[in-house]
């Protein structure tokens, strides 16, 4: 959930349509800028970035980001790269009103700034949330923003599309159409920094150093990230050992990280921040967009659409999913992610053809919405983009492929009586998340070649034959296993690979700024989704439970929703691990508060995954019909 980043094109500019450049020197000829502060109903006043077009010929609709980030830069002549150089510049072409706001308590903004700010459903009084704070927001530019036409859309990426998500609940009834992007929803399942309980660590650590620090009065300044001493992440964070040895560069100032260093369980603290709890009766026009390969917020664009579904069945909800990165929708072509490439334009094909046809459509009644499905999804494997009249698609069949003896995958079920695969996890030798010496986490991890895991004595693998016809997949895959452990407990870390055929090689060699050579490809083991469960949370997140030493066990999670085709000829992989290190923290495989353990608590554990008749273990599969 890192702050989105600007990539500057060549020239800092954007060609639209092969016409006219919309580069920094057109914008300031053509837009103007105000900078406001607008009052909350509690008397705090929120800075905000007003572009409106010079063009007074008549009304326009009104777009807003609200942002933790800053709406930098700052200052009535100094306009934001954001207009020009991204796909914003769509909306230039268009004379929208674009607005971008420091939200509570951030940069030049009043108040004190709340993570995640619980939703509040029955304010009273002076009361207040995002929700409200986007309503007031709203409420003041229709009545002072001259030449609006009193149609208001929200957007955002990653925080500010959990900011997009309060803005839908706010119910204004000027706003016609949010759009939540990569949203962060649920911080302790699925979101950033927890999923199913297990401490993203890498990039808790890394955020909330910086992001964290207060901010006692108003600001244009950045804070200070952390200078890490050696460039392997891995090295570093074994070094520190136990999560809470942390602390010594946190210190006491940083509150959200001492936070959920006191909250290690789905308690009511956590509960509030989901920002799902409050998607009932949303009046907007909805459209969920993710990346099928985030790594920070794809549980959160899948799920957020599923509860809008769920809780507001009236609601005019649509879902996009594409082969993308964090916000790789936003910049960048969706062409490829580090080795796997997806055969298109694909973050040009969403800019043109869904998003600036949606708020089109709903704040200025240009062109239909007609073209938009329920869900549109982008399948890598095939490379393709489906539509569909929902999601998951009611063309699924949930079938379960068996883990079998000899490291096996098939969809018949074993016969033996005693059968089992046995590893040992060691947390002094965690399994690397990626193959590479690197500081900072990747995004290409989510597509990465697997082999270097498959060769460890600490992983479990089993693998289909080749494939005597495509398998596709589509919905959310569950892992059902039976264990047991020598300890009182552990993770889970199952993986869900495409094994691309010995010859496989991609048609032509791709050229691309920054990639120095072509990588291997045949029996390339692609990542098509990985996800951890922390054990003792396996039969509730709010009470967690130990294992019984040596007792066999049922372990089952589920993997955030999986949209690729497994093509003929391929091989589907699983693979099974007790730790994704530095991704996620160690466990020390007893059970123990894991944020206040000692470096002693850390022990080797035997683990075994079942695999026999009365002890099936299974991954549950959304196969698509043909």
């Amino acid at each position: 959930m890192k702050k989105t980043l600007l990539i500057l094109f060549l020239g800092i500019f954007c060609q639209i349509n092969g016409q006219i450049a919309i580069d920094s020197v057109w914008t300031a000829a053509n837009y103007t800028k105000t900078e406001t502060m607008i009052p909350m109903r509690d008397g705090k006043k929120l800075f905000t970035c007003i572009y409106a077009p010079k063009n007074s010929a008549g009304k326009h609709p009104v777009l807003m980001m609200r942002t933790p980030y800053s709406c930098a830069p700052y200052g009535k002549n100094r306009f934001s790269p954001r207009l020009y150089a991204t796909h914003w510049a769509n909306y230039l072409m268009e004379n929208y009103i674009i607005v971008m706001q420091d939200v509570r308590g951030r940069y030049m903004s009043e108040g004190d700034f709340v993570d995640v700010r619980p939703f509040i459903a029955d304010k009273k009084g002076k009361e207040f949330d995002e929700a409200s704070d986007t309503y007031d927001a709203i409420d003041w530019m229709l009545k002072n923003i001259p030449n609006n036409n009193g149609n208001f859309g929200v957007f955002g990426i990653s925080y500010p599309g959990f900011y997009s998500t309060m803005a839908a609940l706010s119910n204004h009834p000027a706003l016609k159409a949010v759009s939540p992007q990569a949203p962060v929803t649920d911080w302790f399942l699925g979101d950033d920094f927890h999923h199913n309980g297990a401490f993203a660590m890498m990039d808790g650590f890394n955020f909330y150093y910086s992001f964290g620090k207060p901010r006692p009065k108003p600001t244009m300044a950045d804070q200070k990230g952390f200078i890490f001493p050696e460039k392997d992440n891995y090295s570093f964070y074994l070094k520190q050992g136990a999560l809470k040895n942390l602390k010594k560069y946190m210190g006491d100032s940083i509150a959200f990280w001492n936070d959920m260093m006191d909250h290690p369980n789905m308690d009511a603290w956590w509960q509030a921040r989901n920002a799902r709890v409050g998607c009932k009766d949303v009046k907007p026009a909805v459209l969920t967009v993710g990346g099928t390969f985030d790594a920070e917020d794809c549980y959160g664009a899948w799920n957020l659409y599923k509860a809008i579904e769920k809780q507001s069945p009236k609601t005019n909800n649509r879902l996009v999913m594409g082969p993308w990165v964090h916000g790789g929708w936003h910049r960048g072509d969706g062409n490829y992610l580090g080795n796997v490439r997806f055969g298109s334009r694909t973050s040009e094909y969403y800019q043109k053809n869904i998003e600036l046809p949606f708020f089109n459509f709903y704040l200025q009644n240009k062109g239909s919405d007609k073209n938009i499905a329920e869900a549109t999804i982008f399948f890598s494997g095939e490379n393709n983009w489906k539509t569909f009249e929902s999601w998951p698609p009611k063309e699924i069949e949930n079938k379960t492929i068996y883990l079998n003896p000899n490291q096996k995958l098939s969809f018949d079920k074993p016969t033996v009586a005693n059968s089992s695969s046995k590893y040992t996890s060691d947390p002094n030798k965690p399994v690397p998340y990626a193959e590479d010496v690197h500081l900072r986490r990747t995004r290409e991890y989510m597509d990465d070649d697997q082999r270097f895991a498959s060769r460890r004595t600490d992983v479990l693998v089993y693998e289909t034959d080749a494939l005597t016809s495509d398998l596709t997949l589509a919905g959310t895959v569950t892992a059902d296993l039976k264990v047991s452990l020598s300890t009182t407990d552990a993770d889970f870390v199952v993986k869900v690979i495409d094994v691309f055929p010995a010859n496989f090689k991609y048609d032509s060699l791709y050229c691309c700024l920054g990639v120095k050579q072509e990588a291997e490809m045949g029996g390339y083991q692609m990542l098509v989704r990985g996800e951890i469960m922390r054990g003792k949370f396996r039969n509730s997140f709010e009470k967690p439970e130990a294992f019984t030493p040596n007792k066999v066990e049922t372990v089952k999670f589920e993997l955030p929703d999986v949209a690729h085709t497994f093509k003929k000829g391929h091989k589907l992989m699983i693979q099974i691990q007790s730790s994704w290190f530095p991704l996620f923290d160690r466990n020390p495989q007893q059970f123990v508060d894991i944020y206040k353990c000692d470096d002693k608590d850390f022990i080797s554990s035997d683990i075994r995954v079942f695999q026999q008749a009365d002890a099936a273990s299974g991954i549950v599969l959304p196969v698509l019909k043909n």
